[in-house]
């Protein structure tokens, strides 16, 4: 019956799927996609009161702002900044989870939310294979919770 045949134009969507598919399986394997992370995420030095509040860096402009009842003590903060390096020229997916928690000296959580980059929607690897970015988040400290925190923040990449 005709009706059972492909016609031409799903034959060819197809077939643009999977060459599509096998394009990206050959970068895989012809090129890893590596991610080192330069710079750790670092809010600063700020003292809470006891309504607690939040600082949030912004990987765009670098600035920290502080709301609630925080008291910036100095410091530096730094935005994170990440290396991708794989196949020159190829699109990638940059993957940052919605929150994380991080552990104080104390043994109490803070949460860091609002993770993003400065990346545009479309990020490409460069013509050397290479792509650079910067990522912040807000960081979320209530009043009891003084002390030191640290944790880790997965970025995970994927080729497009």
């Amino acid at each position: 019956m005709l009706l059972a045949a492909p016609s031409a134009a799903s034959a060819q969507c197809m077939l643009c799927g999977e060459g599509e598919a096998a394009a990206q399986a050959a970068r895989k394997s012809a090129a890893p996609l590596r991610v080192t992370v330069e710079t750790q995420l670092d809010m600063g030095r700020i003292a809470v009161g006891a309504g607690g509040g939040a600082v949030e860096l912004d990987p765009l402009s670098g600035a920290r702002r502080l709301s609630g009842d925080l008291v910036d003590l100095g410091g530096f903060a730094l935005t994170g900044t990440a290396l991708v390096t794989g196949e020159p020229g190829a699109a990638v997916r940059v993957i940052l989870p919605a929150s994380v928690d991080l552990i104080g000296s104390n043994g109490r959580n803070a949460r860091v939310t609002g993770l993003s980059t400065d990346l545009s929607a479309a990020p490409r690897l460069g013509p050397d294979g290479r792509l650079s970015f910067r990522f912040g988040g807000r960081l979320q400290v209530a009043g009891i919770d003084d002390g030191d925190y640290r944790g880790r923040i997965p970025v995970t990449v994927e080729y497009e």
